[in-house]
């Protein structure tokens, strides 16, 4: 997973409009987005679906080599 150059742990793939409006929101991690719906980040403006796909690919891969079970999207 390749981050971007600032010091959050976001992955590139989600776009600047994306990573501004969660820095903006006071997210600065991963970690801070596990317990939230797609829906919810789609509430951000900014963060469409392309940066949710990315961000959860990027959970999911955080979670899985740490061997924590993140929650289920309804």
């Amino acid at each position: 997973m390749t981050t971007n150059d600032d010091d959050t742990d976001f992955p590139r793939g989600i776009g600047s409009p994306a990573r501004r409006a969660l820095l903006a929101a006071g997210y600065t991690n991963l970690d801070a987005l596990a317990g939230m719906t797609d829906a919810q980040l789609l509430g951000l403006h900014g963060v469409g679906p392309k940066a949710v796909g990315v961000l959860r690919d990027a959970l999911t891969a955080k979670a899985a080599a740490s061997g924590t079970v993140l929650p289920r999207q309804k």
